[in-house]
């Protein structure tokens, strides 16, 4: 049963897999491959780029800037390719990101 639709992170998502017992090693090693940073600094920046209130960034953007960790506008852009971001918000999440890594 489905209990709640919230995005999560890569690393958020390796939490729960390390929780649960019954999920297979391979998935965890697997999501290992990919996680590029701890769950502390996951939530962190989660927390962070949430408080930036901007209206263009859904959940689902947030949670693809923590699991690429963009480094510049054109990569930035790519996760944002259903709506564009004035300068000042690009580099307001740029800004976020350089400051957690």
């Amino acid at each position: 049963m489905i209990k709640n639709t919230t995005p999560l992170s890569m690393t958020e998502a390796m939490e729960y897999l390390n929780k649960d017992p019954s999920s297979e090693e391979e998935i965890k090693k697997f999501g290992k491959k990919f996680v590029q940073v701890k769950p502390e600094k996951a939530r962190e920046m989660r927390k962070k780029l949430e408080s930036l209130d901007l209206m263009k960034m859904k959940p689902e953007h947030i949670v693809k800037i923590i699991d690429l960790l963009p480094e510049n506008s054109e990569n930035l852009n790519k996760i944002f390719n259903d709506v564009s971001l004035n300068e000042d918000e690009i580099k307001k999440i740029l800004g976020t990101i350089e400051e957690l890594k």
